[in-house]
Order: C-alpha cells, then sequence, then structure tokens
C-alpha cells in the first residue's frame, strides 16, 4: 500500500484569510490524503479560528480528505485542560494527542499519538497502544534505524506509522515566549507579535549566520526537513504516512512533488529539483534520518552509502 499523504497543523500564527485561502487550496488542488486541524502552539491563537473549524473541515471531507483535530502541545493552565478535554469529547472526530493530559481525557477511545509526545521506543509504542492509540507520528529527530525497529512494531499492533517528510522541524517548547521577549513584551501581553513572522523569527549566531527559528514558546530548525529522496526507503520499512509541515510558500506544490515521486510518475531526483525550485529562504536538511546532525542534508548517493 502506497504511503498516505498528511498536511499537519499550522504551528504558526496566521490571520483568519490566510488560513481560510490555505485551506481553501488544500482541498481542491492538493493530492493529500489526511489534514490536521487546531492550535497546537499557543492556546492565545486558538480562539481566533476556532469558529471556522467546523466549516473548513467539511469542506475538506466534502474534498475527501480524511480529518483529524490536533490537541495543544504544552498544557498547564486551566483553560488549556479545558480545552484538551472539549476536544477529547469530540466522540464524531478523530483527534491527535500531543500533550499527556490528553490521554486521561481520551478515556481509552480510539485516538492518534501527535509528534509532540516523544515516543521513542517501541515499548511506549505498545503501552499507548493497549490504552487506545491507534496512530503513532514520530518525533521528527528519530534516525533510520529507530523508525525501523517502531515500525515493526506498528506492524505487529496494526497501527499507523507517520514521519515527518517536510518542513521546518520542531524542536523544543517552552513555557516562555521567545517571540514576545525578543519584542521586550511579556507572554501575556505579547500582542500577538509572533502573526508578523509567517514562517517563524530567525534567530542568528553572534557572527550573524542564521541557526534556529523562534515561532512563539516553539524552537524550530532554520533549514527544512525535506526526505523525498528518502521515500522508497520509508515505504520499503513500513511507515504508512508522510506529513507535510504547512509553511507559507505553495504548499500545494509541495504535496504534488511528494505524490509524483510516490506515484512513480517522476523520480526521486526530479522531485527534489521541483522542491528546489519554489526558492526557500533556508537550506534543506535530511540529517536525523541518517542519523548525523539534523541540519545537515546529505546526497542521495551518500545517504545510500552511510
Amino acid at each position: 500500500m502506497a504511503m498516505k499523504l498528511t498536511i499537519g497543523p499550522i504551528p504558526f500564527h496566521w490571520s483568519n484569510e490566510r488560513r481560510l485561502d490555505f485551506y481553501a487550496r488544500i482541498a481542491d488542488e492538493a493530492p493529500v490524503d489526511e489534514v490536521y486541524l487546531g492550535e497546537v502552539i499557543c492556546s492565545k491563537r486558538a480562539p481566533f479560528f476556532e469558529p471556522h473549524l467546523e466549516e473548513v473541515a467539511g469542506r475538506l471531507q466534502r474534498a475527501g480528505k480524511r480529518v483529524i483535530f490536533s490537541s495543544l502541545t504544552e498544557v498547564m493552565l486551566r483553560r488549556e485542560r479545558q480545552a484538551t478535554e472539549e476536544l477529547c469529547a469530540m466522540e464524531d472526530r478523530e483527534i491527535e494527542v500531543n500533550n499527556a493530559a490528553g490521554l486521561s481525557s481520551a478515556g481509552g477511545r480510539a485516538h492518534r499519538i501527535g509528534p509532540m509526545m516523544n515516543v521513542y521506543n517501541e515499548e511506549t509504542m505498545r503501552w499507548l497502544a493497549g490504552r487506545g492509540a491507534a496512530h503513532f507520528a514520530l518525533p521528527v529527530e528519530m534516525p533510520r534505524a529507530s523508525v525501523a525497529v517502531m515500525a515493526e512494531t506498528a506492524g505487529e499492533l496494526g497501527t499507523g506509522l507517520e514521519v515527518q517528510l517536510f518542513g521546518r522541524a520542531s524542536l523544543a517548547v517552552s513555557a516562555r515566549c521567545y517571540h514576545a521577549r525578543a519584542h521586550g513584551r511579556t507572554k501575556d501581553s505579547c500582542q500577538f507579535v509572533c502573526e508578523e513572522d509567517p514562517d517563524g523569527m530567525s534567530l542568528k549566531t553572534l557572527d550573524g549566520q542564521p541557526f534556529l527559528t523562534v515561532n512563539g514558546i516553539q524552537t524550530m530548525s532554520h533549514s527544512y526537513v525535506n526526505l523525498i529522496e528518502e521515500l522508497d526507503d520509508m515505504q520499503a520499512l513500513g511507515v504508512t504516512h508522510g506529513r507535510l509541515v504547512p509553511h507559507s510558500i505553495d504548499m500545494v506544490a509541495v504535496a504534488r512533488a511528494f505524490r509524483d515521486v510516490l506515484d512513480g510518475r517522476i523520480s526521486p531526483a526530479e522531485g527534489q529539483a521541483a522542491l528546489q525550485a519554489l526558492d526557500l529562504p533556508a537550506p534543506f536538511s535530511n540529517g536525523f534520518w541518517h542519523g548525523v546532525a539534523g541540519h545537515r542534508r546529505l546526497a542521495a548517493r551518500a545517504a545510500s552509502a552511510a
């Protein structure tokens, strides 16, 4: 069975208009199978788009996409606990849990485990599967050797296994909002300054070299993970789903490149060329997959020999 393509939840603070336009294009044009909706980074952002979620979900479903609602990554406040409980109570919706608070709220119902839950070994996978987890999105930093073990276990359990194929890597989340602090504001009076950086705020070293990306409380990589040349290997291992993380570039073109490679219409090298033509503001990387520094990119031939 061919790997399914998914669109992950939008990690950045985009305006409602931008989000609506994005999901309209995904519904009508993107060759993806599943779409994750919901705010995963900052609970203060959530109320802006919540009134549109059912409308967007309906449009995506009418276009043949499967819709999953994702929970917050960080649950610290009463309103965040309540939001997680309300999400898990949506019996007519498939959910993805990104924080341990969601496990108790799910109450044993079938659910997905998001990449922020940091499931790193097969015993954790088995334990969670015994409590209702039917699908696992792995942390982006897991190398191929570890993914192979997880894929074998997922096959035994009959669960889905998802790996991030494209987009900046989420490296950490914090109780503090870096975005607000960088502009001399506090987290509680941030005035949603993160909206000024639709793909995150670049963080440079003291000598001016791009290093990381800041997205509210989230630290992300500067480079864009790109595993289009590793798709055949992933499918052979048993990875069932590949996630594309939304950015303010032509995500329909990104999805088409991955789909064309998966379906054999173009070669991995041609898919790589199509992505390079998008002229991203940062380099590609695949280091995590190959067990080296995450920001590195190994050429296809070198990677196959590694």
